[in-house]
């Protein structure tokens, strides 16, 4: 849908929009080609016309011998195809969550970090590695920081009165995440032969054990995907105001609640196993919008399958630029977030798009 004003009685008109099926396929093309270009390059090439027959060879009722040999096959299956998925997940469910964040706070500029995710994830992982915890225990360690730092956040936003004004829980996040961050760096402070160990985690990575990580946030990032896909149409209805969507029939107040949790959910379980990727929750639903309009009908699924595919090139090209070395895939994300953030205030735009 998208949002108008009918002039001179103050009602809400929506008119109904359909995702472009030819903006679909080219999402869905470029996934495609992300994925094999990550399955494909790396430190140890893979032909792709032999990675081609492996993957359809995998498939059900399909019999193509694959052209593989062993050591192919363990770099293919047990170290390129979870890094590539589960960069897929974290990607889209970092762009469907912004996406879903610029809809409840009706500001193109809002990501998932809004709320304080980031910093309650980074205290959660830097509690873990100074305490010097099992491996295993910094991923929940960061996710239950994150949906602390998001609680506290509404808690605070509450006691003001309205914690489901978009403004008051802004402004909640913000001091959050700043009470958080100062108790991050004063551990961090207080060990610091950790703190190496800590930023490494805050820049992220998409380093993978097998595909442990992939099953361990696949739960929450379908939860999250199926949340704001279905209610998609309501943020819409939101960007004419919560007035007019009261008008409607709507309660705003309920769905930004639903979609922040959904939001939040997706949000915190990725961090918790990718560390603190910035950018892609701002820069993928923003393209979206310049390129095929505001309608979060279209931006919604746009994201989901975009956001999968600029993570997954993002990762390639920190495993790729500097190997057989490895750069921080938040440095990557932040090479391109940053000048597109920056272009966007250049130009004047930011409070329109």
């Amino acid at each position: 849908m998208s949002p108008d004003l009918a002039s001179g009685r103050g009602e809400a008109v929506l008119r109904p929009v359909r995702l472009p099926w030819q903006a679909l396929a080219l999402a869905l093309l470029a996934l495609a080609a992300a994925a094999l270009a990550g399955l494909v390059l790396g430190p140890a090439a893979l032909p792709p016309g032999d990675v081609l027959r492996e993957l359809l060879g995998a498939l059900p009722f399909v019999n193509i011998e694959s052209t593989l040999d062993a050591r192919q096959t363990a770099i293919l299956w047990e170290l390129r195809a979870p890094r590539v998925v589960l960069g897929g997940l974290v990607g889209a469910t970092l762009a469907t969550a912004g996406a879903a964040y610029q809809g409840v706070f009706r500001n193109p500029l809002a990501d998932p970090y809004l709320l304080g995710v980031a910093a309650g994830a980074g205290l959660g992982a830097t509690i873990a590695l100074v305490a010097d915890a099992a491996p295993g225990l910094v991923a929940p360690a960061a996710f239950c920081g994150a949906v602390l730092a998001v609680v506290l956040a509404t808690s605070l936003a509450r006691t003001a009165g309205s914690s489901r004004t978009p403004a008051t829980l802004i402004l909640a996040g913000v001091a959050v995440a700043a009470f958080l961050t100062a108790v991050q760096t004063f551990l961090q402070q207080q060990r610091s032969d950790s703190i190496r160990e800590v930023y490494s985690w805050i820049l992220g990575r998409l380093s993978t054990v097998g595909w442990s990580e992939v099953w361990q946030v696949m739960p929450y990032v379908v939860v999250t995907w199926l949340a704001i896909t279905v209610g998609r149409r309501l943020l819409d209805v939101l960007a004419v105001g919560d007035h007019e969507a009261a008008t409607l029939g709507i309660r705003p107040g309920g769905v930004r609640v639903v979609m922040v949790v959904a939001a939040t959910l997706g949000t915190a379980a990725v961090v918790a196993v990718s560390g603190l990727i910035g950018f892609v929750g701002f820069v993928v639903p923003h393209t979206v919008r310049l390129l095929v309009g505001s309608s979060y009908r279209v931006i919604v699924p746009l994201s989901l399958v975009l956001g999968a595919a600029f993570l997954i090139l993002a990762d390639l090209a920190a495993r790729t630029v500097v190997a057989p070395g490895e750069l921080p895939i938040g440095v990557v994300t932040a090479f391109i977030g940053a000048p597109f953030f920056a272009l966007v205030l250049w130009a004047g735009r930011g409070g329109e798009l």
